[in-house]
């Protein structure tokens, strides 16, 4: 009946089985890894045929239209059923008792893989390298597409594989393959555009303020000072108060005709020898004495400079 309903046909390995996670078996071991457990009469299929070692084979999903590629780890499971890893089942999207189809394949030997964490835990693990190559110990190939789970200090981590070259599955038993990692599922970008706009913001506003609250020049608000130690208002005041003095007799009197008069009277009293009091020809002496008495005190304040007055001095001693 076996061989009825299982039946092999032409010179490739070609079945259809049902398939069960490990826990069904007691062989846990191969949750660490990419191999699955067949019956005895898929051994003796297989060794009548001319394949190629390491055995690979070729899952196949039909219902979910999903494909993965795995090893084989021993032929002792019941006959029309497999085991294979737990996270193989979940990739496939299939379950307990599903039906999986097995085909064996060539695969060429890998040479590059790009590998993306789903979470950043696996990064803060102090050499995250050395575990990812003891784990990739335990599997025979890869496939574009797939989710492998590591284990490691009893936490499972998964990683996808976004990329593999020469091909979608490779091979990587003794074969030097340059391994990526790309950035987290669950990793952030620093939020750049709004960095950055914060400065410029700040700086075109500090180059606003600036210009609104330039100062203006205005010149000439010091204090003037005198040189020689006077106040600077001594001299500004005799000034003004001259300068009213003499307009006031020309607002006060109304016509020039009048002022006029008064002179040539006091010169006809004058030259009779006589003293007029209030006679501007009087004033005018009186004033140039005071401005003689200022200047003079002015003169005297004033150090007078004598050159080579020091001390005579020989270079020769």
């Amino acid at each position: 009946m076996f061989f009825d309903g299982y039946g092999y046909h032409g010179t490739s390995f070609e079945q259809t089985y049902r398939c069960y996670p490990a826990s069904f078996i007691e062989k846990p071991q191969i949750e660490s890894g990419d191999k699955i457990i067949m019956p005895p009469s898929a051994l003796d299929r297989l060794a009548s045929l001319h394949i190629d070692y390491p055995m690979l084979f070729e899952l196949r999903n039909d219902a979910a239209e999903r494909i993965s590629h795995c090893g084989v780890l021993e032929f002792i499971a019941e006959e029309g059923m497999i085991y294979m890893p737990y996270w193989m089942m979940e990739n496939l999207l299939l379950q307990e008792g599903d039906i999986v189809r097995v085909k064996n394949v060539t695969l060429p030997k890998g040479t590059y893989v790009k590998l993306q964490p789903h979470t950043k835990d696996f990064l803060d693990i102090s050499n995250p390298k050395a575990i990812l190559e003891t784990t990739l110990r335990n599997y025979s190939c890869l496939t574009t597409g797939d989710s492998i789970m590591v284990a490691y200090n009893n936490k499972k981590y998964y990683i996808d594989i976004i990329e593999t070259k020469p091909s979608h599955a490779i091979s990587i038993i003794e074969t030097d393959c340059e391994v990526d990692f790309a950035p987290p599922l669950d990793y952030k970008e620093p939020e750049k555009p709004v960095a950055s706009a914060g400065p410029s913001k700040g700086s075109s506003q500090g180059e606003e303020v600036p210009a609104e609250t330039e100062p203006k020049f205005s010149p000439f608000k010091g204090v003037g000072r005198r040189l020689d130690g006077k106040p600077a208002n001594n001299q500004s005041a005799p000034v003004s108060s001259s300068g009213s003095k003499d307009k006031q007799p020309a607002v006060a009197n109304g016509s020039v005709k009048p002022s006029t008069g008064s002179n040539s009277q006091s010169t006809a009293r004058q030259s009779q020898g006589k003293l007029v009091f209030g006679s501007n020809v009087n004033r005018a002496p009186k004033e140039t004495g005071k401005e003689a008495k200022q200047e003079e005190p002015q003169k005297k304040e004033e150090p007078k400079f004598q050159a080579f007055s020091g001390k005579k001095y020989s270079l020769k001693g």
